[in-house]
């Protein structure tokens, strides 16, 4: 099938077409460069405002969730600030790597919980005794663990370089169930941090 060209002095000019020069259109014309700047061009404020919340809040949901992932596998710059640093990180693999009477507090209360619906009052009396004991060899516990992190934090960073809460928050650490903790551990139980 021949080609058409016109020349400017409107003579036809029969082309037989090769293989390099048939093109195949692509349906439609090619758009004006003002057509393009105009569809580049969008609102600071979108019209559409609850298309906009939306948006803002799947990207606030996806940021939030980096940081639960982060926070979770004890990531620095993802934890709050009372969990930062390396003498934290150091308090929270050495509570982790031992086996805390506060762990059990709660399955013990729990217990106790139950215990209580028993109809017998020795049962119940028992069962809250129990509870103070256990409760007060907790405490012992989180006094004991305060006094040997902060001996081996001076040990390792030194005599004047500790610093302050550690042994606070090394207590409450002992006192939460170890997978209700977070960060959550790192280490197994008797892998001591060096």
């Amino acid at each position: 099938m021949p080609i058409n060209f016109r020349k400017s002095t409107d003579s036809v000019v029969e082309v037989e077409p090769t293989p390099e020069t048939v093109e195949v259109g692509k349906g439609r014309p090619t758009p004006t460069r003002r057509e393009k700047e105009e569809a580049r061009k969008r609102p600071l404020v979108s019209n559409d405002r609850a298309e906009a919340r939306r948006q803002s809040k799947a990207a606030l949901a996806v940021e939030r969730e980096k940081q639960r992932i982060g926070m979770a596998a004890g990531i620095d710059k993802y934890l709050p600030v009372r969990d930062r640093g390396p003498q934290r990180k150091y308090v929270r693999d050495y509570v982790d790597a031992r086996t805390s009477v506060g762990e059990f507090l709660i399955p013990i209360m729990l217990v106790v919980l139950i215990a209580t619906v028993v109809p017998s009052p020795e049962v119940q009396v028992g069962s809250f005794a129990l509870l103070w004991l256990f409760f007060a060899v907790a405490v012992i516990d989180c006094f004991v663990l305060g006094f040997v992190v902060r001996k081996k934090l001076r040990a390792k960073f030194g005599e004047d370089n500790v610093e302050t809460g550690v042994r606070w928050y090394a207590a409450m650490r002992a006192l939460q169930l170890r997978l209700m903790r977070l960060p959550k551990p790192q280490v197994k139980r008797r892998q001591y941090p060096s």
